[in-house]
């Protein structure tokens, strides 16, 4: 190995637990309050004047408005929440271009190339992009659209019950 392809970890410079120190500037002295007025930093120990917060474990809980009514009951509910909703996965025609002509494009088959995420979850195939291969594309849901892309390209649709 010739000198100048050398790591800088010589016998000068060798790496050890006792030399290893932060890079410049990357710390910062912690902040001493209450160490006399010379300091900067004494009397009210930068806590202000009296009064809630200058006090131990004064703090008020968000969203507190001082005893004002606060936004968040201001304001109106609105919507419902369906917790009967099919949350799915959803794939594009256009991602299905990394699958190889003829293939079978299944729930695994996306999971294996990282198309979807969640395992349980069901697999939506929706018609964004466009697809120039026949596959064999089976989900548990297709929309009108994608189906008609991907038909379109010589490929067959097949839902999963």
């Amino acid at each position: 190995m010739s000198e100048s392809t050398k790591t800088p970890a010589g016998p000068a410079g060798e790496l050890a637990p006792h030399r290893l120190a932060p890079a410049a500037g990357a710390t910062k002295r912690r902040k001493r309050v209450g160490r006399g007025v010379g300091s900067g930093h004494g009397k009210t120990s930068c806590r202000g004047g009296k009064g809630q917060t200058a006090r131990s474990g004064g703090s008020i809980r968000p969203g507190f408005e001082g005893g004002q009514m606060p936004l968040q009951r201001r304001l109106p509910k609105r919507g419902f929440h369906n917790p009967f909703r099919t949350a799915y996965e959803v794939v594009n025609v256009g991602q299905l271009e990394a699958f190889a002509a003829g293939s079978e494009v299944d729930p695994a088959a996306l999971r294996a190339q990282r198309l979807v995420r969640r395992g349980a979850a069901p697999v939506k195939v929706l018609a964004d992009g466009e697809l120039t291969r026949g596959l064999t594309v089976r989900a548990h849901a297709v929309s009108a659209a994608a189906r008609r892309k991907i038909e379109a390209a010589g490929g067959t649709v097949d839902l999963i019950a």
